[in-house]
């Protein structure tokens, strides 16, 4: 059984995760605003796909791996670490795009939507670091099955993230359609965004936190 406090700490850290600019919230506004409100539900489903494989994989103990391997782990932190800053850089660069403004994209089918969702969340350092270095903190042996735990916090990460998202999906075209209009407030997501981004790159960097065995 799970405590209270563990399903408000999960809930809070996933709800900070998911309102912070990242990649899946770049992915899934670029691919709304350029291609419509469904193709960014198909895109959500991949990245549901992806929490997924997150969720069995914390289950399943993999965690203890790089528990006893940090240099794996180590490895992934920094490389997440890069991407994060690497989408800062092409956010705030003189010319850089906003999610939020219009592009020329191709347009992709179902199976690509999905795929690129997908693949989008599994490179997603902070999912990554949520499953691997955070749930496991709350997971207590003597609390019943480790497995069932980590299964329920991370269906509390998993609503929540889905829930937010599905309503940026929905909003995109809205926000998009707001900022065209306004270059000012358009530079200024961009400044936020960029920030954001590049902020969260440093404490993925910087963040001691290690892989908690379950």
């Amino acid at each position: 059984m799970i405590e209270a406090t563990a399903v408000v700490g999960v809930a809070v850290a996933a709800l900070g995760l998911v309102l912070t600019p990242g990649p899946n919230m770049m992915y899934l506004v670029s691919r709304t605003v350029s291609q419509g409100r469904r193709a960014g539900m198909v895109s959500l489903l991949g990245v549901v796909a992806g929490f997924l494989v997150y969720l069995v994989a914390a289950a399943a103990g993999i965690t203890a791996v790089f528990a006893m391997v940090p240099a794996l782990y180590l490895t992934l932190k920094l490389a997440g670490a890069a991407y994060l800053l690497w989408l800062a850089w092409k956010t705030l660069r003189p010319g850089g795009i906003s999610p939020f403004a219009p592009q020329e994209l191709p347009v992709d089918n179902t199976r690509r939507l999905f795929t690129m969702g997908f693949v989008t969340n599994l490179l997603n350092p902070k999912i990554a670091v949520m499953y691997m270095a955070l749930i496991p903190q709350f997971v207590v042996p003597a609390h019943g099955r480790v497995w069932l735990q980590s299964l329920s916090l991370g269906a509390v990460q998993i609503v929540i993230a889905v829930s937010v998202n599905a309503l940026i999906v929905f909003s995109a075209g809205a926000v998009a359609a707001f900022l065209s209009g306004r270059p000012l407030w358009l530079r200024a997501q961009r400044a936020v965004t960029g920030g954001m981004l590049g902020a969260m790159a440093a404490m993925v960097a910087t963040d001691r936190a290690r892989p908690v065995p379950a």
